[in-house]
């Protein structure tokens, strides 16, 4: 004998053999209603949709739309520190022949009877080199960090990218402004260099107020 169908969602008694609930229309399919003959019979967990499809090892629902950023690695403070002084050092190659132009007169200036003259001209030479130092890291490092490579010489040997926030490339203006925010990271004692050695993402105090990241790819 056929026994009634009890509906799982409103508990209305349905006919034998039905297949929706005749009050509230929910499916009668086997699993999703417990008969009054078979109280032993579990009843699906709480909460659960009846019909609805879970597959095997699925994140729950909470999880969706997360992305997992576990796999970014970012430069870290010693391996920086490595590049720059490689950056350093080719900056200074390449400002040196000017330096040695006016350091060679100064001292042919000396040897010639004008000591004093000589000298000024050794001093100016000094001076000139500070100034293409200074000026020469910021085009480099500006045009390096926005061109394709989107780093300097010394942080490609490492694998490392300069990035914003989301990954993209940094604008001329944008790696500009990093370059000068280092000012601040030097003025702090050097505090937001050393910044990069015990923060979450690798950043020092420049790359806080810039808004960029050193990723390693």
């Amino acid at each position: 004998m056929s026994e009634i169908l009890f509906c799982n969602q409103c508990g209305m008694a349905n006919a034998p053999g039905s297949m929706f609930c005749s009050s509230c229309g929910a499916s009668m399919r086997p699993g999703t209603a417990a008969t009054a003959a078979n109280p032993g019979v579990p009843p699906p967990p709480a909460g659960s949709q009846p019909g609805a499809y879970q597959p095997v090892g699925a994140p729950p629902a909470s999880y969706a739309g997360v992305v997992s950023t576990a796999s970014v690695k970012y430069g870290g403070f010693w391996i920086r520190v490595v590049a720059a002084i490689i950056d350093n050092i080719i900056i200074r190659a390449a400002a040196w022949p000017i330096g040695a132009v006016f350091g060679l007169g100064g001292m042919a200036g000396m040897m010639g009877g004008a000591p004093f003259g000589g000298l000024g001209l050794h001093m100016l030479g000094g001076g000139i080199m500070v100034v293409v130092v200074l000026f020469g890291s910021w085009l480099y490092e500006a045009f390096m960090l926005s061109s394709s490579y989107q780093a300097t010489l010394g942080k490609m040997i490492f694998g490392m990218k300069v990035t914003d926030l989301r990954g993209n490339r940094l604008s001329f203006a944008h790696a500009t402004g990093r370059h000068f925010a280092k000012l601040l990271s030097l003025l702090t004692l050097c505090i937001g260099y050393l910044m990069v050695g015990f923060t979450e993402r690798k950043q020092g105090l420049h790359d806080m107020v810039a808004g960029t990241l050193v990723r390693i790819s």
